[in-house]
């Protein structure tokens, strides 16, 4: 399952059904799970694991050094989970010592060209991210969001689950669960209706994401009493308790 040209240190783990296509290269401190195919081209190294049926597409630099001046060669990690799809040209960097040492996809992710993770991001499960989106380093991406092509994050950005970025965004300040965005900078669009259709949310629940919407973003209201309005609304609708626990605490603010 190995090409005769691949390249893989002794050192490295792969189980039982890895493919590894022509040219590529895998470090000596690199796990892959099982069923895990990589295709030709790709580089993987650095203390990076992977888990199993991930499908790595060509031209891919996975676990690479941060692009982080303060970076210092420290022992950071790459974790990458299960059944993720990976496309052409992506690149994914290891973490650094200035925050959990540790970036990390999650599971079942749909991850297309050009993407770019950086150092210390944390990517949930179910995302997809369209050609070209891009990652600063310390973002954080909930379970389900989804990002448009060319789309944007500043470093330390949280972006909620659920959301849904419009192409061509740029977030600069945090995006809650459940809302779309568009523009550069991003601006609020309403709530990713369809989305949580599809994903089996009730229409009492949506309407009450809707309420919690318009309360942060329609009713004139400051950010302090928005957040006592929904944290009020909570404790009736349990589909509310993502959204007002995220608004809860920010450090870059609030996408508004």
């Amino acid at each position: 399952m190995i090409h005769p040209t691949a390249i893989v240190d002794p050192a490295a783990r792969l189980e039982a059904g890895v493919e590894v296509g022509a040219y590529s290269i895998i470090g000596p401190d690199v796990e892959i799970g099982a069923g895990t195919r990589v295709g030709p081209h790709v580089v993987i190294e650095g203390h990076t694991r992977i888990g199993r049926d991930n499908e790595i597409f060509q031209f891919c630099s996975i676990g690479a050094q941060p692009q982080d001046k303060k970076y210092d060669r420290e022992n950071t990690r790459l974790e990458i989970g299960d059944r993720n799809t990976i496309r052409e040209f992506c690149s994914f960097n290891v973490g650094t010592s200035q925050d959990a040492g540790v970036t990390r996809v999650g599971n079942d992710n749909w991850i297309m060209a050009y993407v770019h993770v950086a150092h210390d991001c944390q990517v949930g499960n179910n995302t997809i991210f369209a050609n070209n989106a891009t990652l600063a380093g310390h973002v954080h991406v909930g379970d389900w969001a989804i990002l448009g092509g060319f789309t944007g994050v500043h470093q330390f950005v949280r972006v909620g689950a659920h959301s849904f970025c419009g192409v061509g965004t740029v977030l600069l300040q945090d995006l809650p669960p459940y809302v779309t965005v568009s523009g550069n900078p991003a601006s609020p669009r309403g709530i990713n209706s369809e989305g949580l259709k599809r994903r089996g949310f009730s229409g009492d629940d949506i309407r009450a994401i809707k309420r919690a919407y318009k309360r942060l973003y329609r009713d004139g209201l400051s950010l302090e009493d928005a957040r006592v309005a929904i944290a009020e609304a909570a404790q009736v609708d349990s589909a509310v308790v993502l959204f007002s626990e995220f608004i809860s605490k920010t450090d870059r603010g609030l996408v508004r």
